[in-house]
């Protein structure tokens, strides 16, 4: 049993049928994604859980999609690991206590786990933002992710395309890390705790523009196969 890394093969089983909408197309993130974070968010916000407690109950969905993935696909689903890695890592992180700049470090500790999961994907050929990235290229519409598959089925270049998105997220997110923790270590913790937030929405800002290098070629690539 292994993460199941031929190009041909998607995130969440088979390519879809040219009638497939944008709904479908956002299954895989709604399910390993937006689930667990309402459930968190439910929990933490509403319900006012303990972090740990409102992060395992976050992690029951992306645990049973993984399992099964193994069980009956006999491959790993990256977007249920990735989100069930992240909680735990956010379990583990939570029960630092006392120091207050380790308990800003967390979160930094939290976006590397997506950055090297996201790296690690892509030079699986498994790229973790393809998920989010389709539905954005292909606009829902049956022909252009029909086109989608062609490419990602028959051409090197779509796939190194691909994978380079993800990276650049990967990196960018680890870079996050780095200033973050730096950040916490040395600068004064009530800087670090507005300044945190802003370096992340920074870096996510640097990942969607720099991002364009890989995605705009792709874009190109999916209108002129489905025309």
């Amino acid at each position: 049993m292994a993460i199941d890394t031929h190009p041909q093969r998607q995130v969440s089983g088979s390519a879809p049928t040219p009638g497939t909408g944008m709904g479908q197309a956002l299954k895989p993130l709604l399910i390993d994604v937006a689930v667990p974070l309402a459930i968190y968010c439910a929990l933490r916000d509403g319900a006012g859980l303990s972090l740990w407690l409102s992060l395992a109950a976050g992690s029951v969905v992306p645990a049973i999609r993984s399992i099964t993935g193994l069980a009956i696909d006999r491959r790993l689903n990256p977007l249920a690991a990735l989100m069930l890695a992240v909680n735990v890592a956010g379990i583990a992180v939570s029960f630092w206590a006392g120091d207050p700049r380790l308990l800003i470090a967390k979160d930094a500790v939290i976006s590397s786990v997506i950055g090297f999961a996201m790296l690690i994907s892509a030079g699986a050929g498994r790229p973790l933002m393809s998920a989010g990235l389709e539905p954005f290229v292909t606009r829902g519409r049956g022909d252009r992710i029909a086109a989608w598959h062609r490419l990602r089925t028959g051409s090197a270049r779509f796939r190194r395309l691909e994978s380079r998105f993800t990276m650049i997220w990967g990196l960018a997110l680890l870079a996050d890390c780095a200033v973050r923790l730096w950040g916490a270590l040395t600068l004064p913790v009530g800087t670090m705790a507005w300044l945190g937030t802003v370096i992340l929405l920074g870096a996510i800002g640097v990942a969607s523009m720099v991002g364009g290098v890989a995605s705009g070629p792709m874009m190109k690539m999916v209108e002129a196969e489905a025309a």
